[in-house]
This record gives structure tokens, sequence and C-alpha cells, in this order.
């Protein structure tokens, strides 16, 4: 008879253990490989639809609205939702500049409509007149190296998130330069979703504000600041006009700030969807909430808030598309109101609540702007205001179609799939 000793015995079980854990690498390799290829299969066929759909572009008609000037104690506030009126008064305000144009802006075609912005901008320039702008190197990739070329009396910086190697292993340089505002003599403020180019002016339907006044001077100091940090090519190319800064509880500036870590404009819209009483009404291009801001928006359809999300049925970026339609069945079993704006690509990135306070800007609903790039949204209490970015949105959903959840669950077998594929992307999105 054969007697095995306990030393024998006890060494087959840590090897054991050793084949199991390595199994169970193997195995959750192999998963998060099919995971992999199954999203890069289902983006692939996605973007070769969207290729097919966008040869027909979007008709140029669609809904839309024209506003008077709003007066809030010193600074009139002007609402567009159309390119063409945004870039003529625009131009106008460049045109009477006497001290200093500051253009920011994520992406600047080279076509007619980028084109006559940067003879207007020259124009000035030649008169003496301080002229910068401020566009981001990743959002203009495929614009020609030449359209970058500008006069020598403008200041630019092509803001490019990574210029050393090391940049890499710091995740805040990963932030694009999202912001478009335009400031004038730092009396004249635009800010909104429009970049520039003939697609936005004519084809897109986004939201754009002018703010004249004081109030301005604080959209002049947060250029200031971003020129000031990343111009880096001449010290004395640093700006140093100041324009006077006056405290407004009415208006207020929020800038997300990836280098600092700081991004209140997530803060901003939660602490407003909080204290909603009766409506929220938000329209924006890219749906992709975090679970905070997203439990913020249910909670408050719970409690009988009446709460519209617009959003592009056919955006520009499809993937993004379907990881928003990952959201609809929990936002439609709350009781969230979705809406679909077929006529063009939505762009704008607003809201309004119980008709008193309202915030149009840069940031989308989605990871990249929230803590991820730079952004910029002023948020406003006015009635007045309010009450015409209300007509703004009842024009934008006047003949839109609302989703309900008995039609969104009989979606096909294949469309649930592709959406379960792709939802894990929503932390890159």
């Amino acid at each position: 008879m054969q007697i095995h000793s306990p030393r024998k015995q006890t060494n087959r079980l840590p090897v054991s253990l050793n084949q199991l854990s390595s199994s169970l690498v193997r195995f959750m390799r192999m998963g998060c490989g099919i995971m992999l290829f199954l999203q890069i299969i289902t983006s692939a066929v996605l973007l070769v639809i969207a290729a097919i759909r966008n040869r027909k572009r979007y008709e140029q008609s669609f809904p839309r609205a024209q506003f008077d000037e709003v007066q809030m104690g010193e600074n009139r506030l002007k609402l567009y939702c159309y390119g063409r009126d945004l870039y003529e008064d625009m131009l106008a305000a460049i045109d009477s500049a006497h001290e200093s144009v500051y253009l920011e802006t994520y992406i600047w075609k080279d076509d007619e409509a980028g084109r006559e912005f940067k003879k207007h901008l020259t124009k000035k320039a030649e008169e003496g007149v301080d002229v910068y702008v401020i566009f981001d190197h990743f959002g203009n990739l495929v614009v020609p190296r030449s359209f970058k070329s500008f006069h020598p009396r403008i200041h630019v910086l092509e803001y490019q998130a990574m210029s050393r190697i090391w940049h890499i292993f710091d995740p805040r340089r990963y932030s694009l330069d999202h912001r478009k505002i335009l400031v004038v003599d730092g009396h004249t403020s635009f800010i909104g979703g429009y970049n520039i180019g003939s697609l936005y002016e004519d084809t897109w339907r986004d939201t754009h504000m002018r703010i004249c006044g004081p109030a301005s001077a604080e959209f002049a100091h947060s250029f200031i600041d971003f020129w000031n940090r990343f111009y880096s090519d001449r010290k004395d190319s640093r700006i140093t006009r100041h324009y006077q800064r006056k405290f407004d509880p009415f208006i207020t500036l929020h800038g997300n700030d990836a280098q600092h870590l700081t991004f209140p404009i997530r803060d901003m819209y939660i602490e407003a969807i909080n204290k909603a009483e009766h409506a929220i009404l938000l329209s924006n291009a890219y749906f992709i909430p975090d679970h905070t801001l997203l439990d913020a928006l249910k909670d408050a359809a719970r409690r009988g808030v009446d709460v519209r999300v617009l959003v592009p049925w056919h955006s520009n970026h499809i993937v993004a598309d379907w990881i928003t339609h990952s959201y609809l069945s929990e936002c439609l079993e709350a009781g969230i109101h979705i809406l679909g704006y077929c006529h063009a690509m939505l762009h704008a990135k607003t809201c309004t609540v119980d008709g008193q306070w309202s915030t149009v800007g840069t940031a989308n609903i989605d990871r990249l702007s929230s803590i991820g790039n730079y952004e910029i949204n002023v948020e406003i209490y006015s009635a007045e205001f309010a009450h015409q970015m209300e007509l703004l949105f009842e024009c934008d959903t006047a003949d839109r179609f609302e989703l309900t959840l008995e039609h969104w669950n009989h979606r096909s077998w294949y469309t649930k799939l592709s959406e379960r594929i792709l939802k894990p992307l929503r932390i890159m999105m």
C-alpha cells in the first residue's frame, strides 16, 4: 500500500489555484477582445450607414424664430437660432471695433463663411485694432494649413493639447478647446454653439447669444486668461489690456478648466435641475449624461416636473446617437419626454427652467464636455429671456416626434444588441 505524504497533498492545491487564475485571466482577456471586436465592427457599420445617409445633405429650411433684445440692467441680450443672422451681427461687431477683437472657436472652416471672417479680422488688424484669435488644433486637422496662415498683425494661437511627448501621461492634456466666443472692445460678446463655416451658417440648427454691456468684460478676461496661459512663443505677447469687471447676480459665466480640474458647468446644470418645480426644457446635440446628472433629471420627472429633452435624431456623429439611445429606456420609464429633431443637425446646448433660469453655451451633456474639454456657458436669471427660450423650444418642437416607451421597447433585436455593445463606450463620450 502506497502512503501519500501530507506535504505532497498540500502542494497540489496552489497549482490548481494558479491554473484556475490563469484560465480566468485568459477568459477575461478573450471576453474583452471579443467585446472590442464587436464594438469596432458595430461602429464601422454605423459609420458606413452615416456616410450613405450624408450623401443627401440636410434641408436648408427648418423652423426658426427671431427675437428682440432683452434689457437686463446695464446689459442687452439677444438670442440667435440661425447662423446667417448671427454671422451678420458678429461681422458687424468686428467692423465696429476700436480697441480689440478676441475670437475663439473650436472649428474654423476654409470656406466662404470662414474666409469672410478672416477678411474682416484682417481689415481691423490693418487699422491698428488688437486682433487675437484662438482655434483648436485637433478640431481643424482637415483645414488646409494655408488657411491657418494669418495677416502678420493678427495674433494667433492654435491650441494644441499635447506639445511635449510626456504630455501623453497627463490626462488633463487630452482636453480640447471647445469654446466659441467673440468679444469686441470688452463691451460686445457672443457665446454659443456655433462654429465658423458655411455648413453652420445655413444648414445646422444651433443657438448663440449676444451680450452688449459690462458683462462682456467677463468674456474678455476669460479669453485673456486662456491666451496668457497657453501662448508661450514670446513672453511679450501676453495680453495686458484690462476691462473693468462688475459683479452681476443675473449673468454668471461658468468655464470648465481641464488643467485646473474645475468643471462648474455640470454642477450648474445639476443645481438648476434639482431646484426645478415646473418645467425643464433641455436641448443638446449629444445627450450622454453621467449617472448623477441623469438621476437628477429622473428625480425631477418623478416629482412632477415636466422634463423635456430635445436631441437630434440623426446627428453628425452616428455612434454618439446610438450611445444616446442606450439611455432612453430609463429616461422614458422615469417620465422624461424625449423629443427628436429631424429637420437638421441640432447642435444647440441650452436649457431653461421654470421660466426663470436659462443657460446658453458650448458644453454638451456628455463626458467630454462635463469633465474633459475647455467649455464656457453663461447662466442667466431673467423671466423675459427665459420666455424667449421657451418660445424657441416651442418652435423647435412644433412638428417634432415624441418617443414613447411602447414604441421604443418594440425596436428590433439587432438594434438593442448594437446598443448594448456600444454602451460601454459611454465613458469615452
